[in-house]
């Protein structure tokens, strides 16, 4: 159902940088708000619904909004969007969010000791709104320097306001969406979801249903019965007392929680540089031999070696020598840094969800290492051994060591030395398809504040991978010539 709420009139190794710092604007470029939206399921058609939190979800709660933009070829009028684009659009969202309600739902945190929990009522909805924008789609998309990061943010939705009930209930919405139309060029579908709601390859399945439903013109049998997410959490088992131990983590931390989760991110991208790096095929493979080969060399066993686990691997090392003045400096070469990476566990033999999972389902994993080790002359090899060996331990129990994800969590990031990856190539971003063929870019503008790195597939379909980051503008220097040294030494 909606409800109009108010009306207004390469090759295979290269960098895109998106702005520098001399070029950086003092505001980001306004969009003109052309409609604005609240968009719910068919009414009647999803009954009144609480979900309880599993252990999988708690960890989430202290994460910022996750932000995803899909850039595509428009090349029609911005008439032609609101008349014929948008009401199917629109619809076609309606009835995706029938089998994905929980994103139309609300997060509800009731005063300690009460646990939060999920809730949709009939008629809750979600924001969405139409603007215009007038700067250059092809500048914004393409593989040159001259855009502000904060100009993303245009396009990113607002989020709405929190609510506290009669009771001292916080109401938090748990997803926004936005289309923004650039005349006779092009068209950017953007979302900002809450964390706790979905994880990445449960918000990937409503943005490819959303777009198979559209594509088919609103007919809803092109969802097939096995592609139908599931909402079924009863098989999640907690035999480590999980979420006993989370909640007291969760309520620990809960009085300095920020639920106004709309804030903006200008003064962290003030003095950015904004990349995307592409890493093709054939690149990736030599890189996967020479790790594979200097790994057996230098410790001995079994290695787990992934485009994944390399491309991590490399993007690390590089982040942290980058922010290093002095690699030769040896007062601090003990310091421990963390790489902390997300892992799918619905097909894991403890867990056994389906792939169709609607919620969280990730073991947080985290990867010290001494600073000495990283800085070294085989850090790239040692980071993606240790990384590798992770992936592989997981193999032995997902759950060996959960009860610290929290907790870990609090302890690392204070340091200031941890890097985290947002994403992962398994998502197939690039995949999704409305109808206007596949994205030219897509962009995840909140790793840009959090100084972490974003991972997807290459855009160009050819099996390599795009690394996002934004990094003060001296580090970016640093980082972009020691990636352009690693591709001369792939030749």
């Amino acid at each position: 159902m909606i409800s109009p709420l108010y009306s207004a009139t390469q090759s295979a190794v290269s960098h895109l940088f998106l702005v520098s710092s001399s070029q950086k604007m003092a505001h980001p470029h306004p969009v003109k708000v052309i409609d604005h939206f609240r968009v719910s399921p068919p009414l009647g058609s999803v009954p009144t619904t609480s979900l309880p939190l599993t252990f999988f979800d708690f960890p989430w709660l202290l994460c910022r909004p996750m932000e995803r933009l899909f850039f595509y070829e428009f090349p029609y009028p911005t008439l032609y969007l609101t008349n014929n684009i948008l009401p199917i659009l629109k619809n076609s969202l309606s009835l995706t969010l029938q089998h994905f309600f929980p994103l139309a739902s609300n997060l509800m945190c009731p005063p300690s000791p009460q646990k939060p929990y999920i809730l949709y009522k009939d008629g809750d909805s979600i924001p969405f709104t139409v603007v215009e924008s007038m700067l250059d789609f092809d500048q914004l998309i393409g593989d040159h320097a001259g855009v502000d990061l904060r100009e993303l943010q245009c396009f990113v939705p607002k989020w709405p306001p929190t609510r506290v009930t009669s009771d001292d209930t916080r109401v938090v919405p748990l997803l926004a969406l936005q289309v923004a139309v650039f005349p006779n060029s092009g068209i950017c579908i953007g979302a900002k979801f809450c964390h706790v709601v979905a994880d990445g390859m449960a918000f990937s399945h409503f943005m490819k249903s959303w777009a198979s439903i559209f594509r088919s013109r609103e007919d809803i049998a092109c969802l097939e019965k096995s592609m139908l997410p599931s909402h079924d959490r009863s098989g999640i088992k907690d035999p480590l007392g999980l979420e006993s131990i989370f909640t007291k983590d969760w309520w620990n931390w809960a009085s300095s929680w920020d639920y106004d989760l709309g804030s903006t991110y200008d003064d962290q991208l003030r003095d950015k540089v904004g990349v995307t790096f592409t890493i093709g095929q054939t690149h990736m493979e030599r890189l996967k031999d020479l790790v594979s080969i200097k790994c057996m060399e230098n410790y001995p066993g079994q290695v787990h070696v992934s485009t994944f686990v390399v491309a991590c691997a490399f993007t690390w090392v590089n982040m942290i020598k980058s922010q290093e003045k002095d690699a030769s400096d040896l007062l601090d070469n003990d310091k421990v840094y963390y790489f902390v990476f997300p892992a799918d566990c619905r097909h894991r033999p403890e867990v056994k969800l389906p792939a169709t999972y609607f919620g969280n389902c990730l073991a947080v994993c985290y990867v010290p290492a001494k600073k000495s080790e990283l800085l070294g002359e085989n850090g790239i090899i040692m980071a993606a051994r240790e990384i590798g060996k992770k992936v592989k331990e997981l193999e032995s129990g997902v759950f060996v060591g959960a009860e610290k994800w929290i907790s870990k969590w609090k302890e690392v990031s204070e340091q200031g030395r941890l890097v985290t990856v947002a994403g992962s190539p398994k998502l197939r971003a690039y995949d999704t398809d409305f109808g206007w063929g596949r994205p030219k870019k897509t962009e995840v503008p909140h790793i840009y504040a959090s100084g972490s790195f974003h991972l997807c597939e290459c855009r160009d379909g050819g099996g390599g991978v795009e690394i996002g980051l934004a990094l003060p503008q001296d580090q970016m220097d640093v980082f972009s010539g020691i990636f352009e040294q690693g591709k001369q030494n792939l030749i």
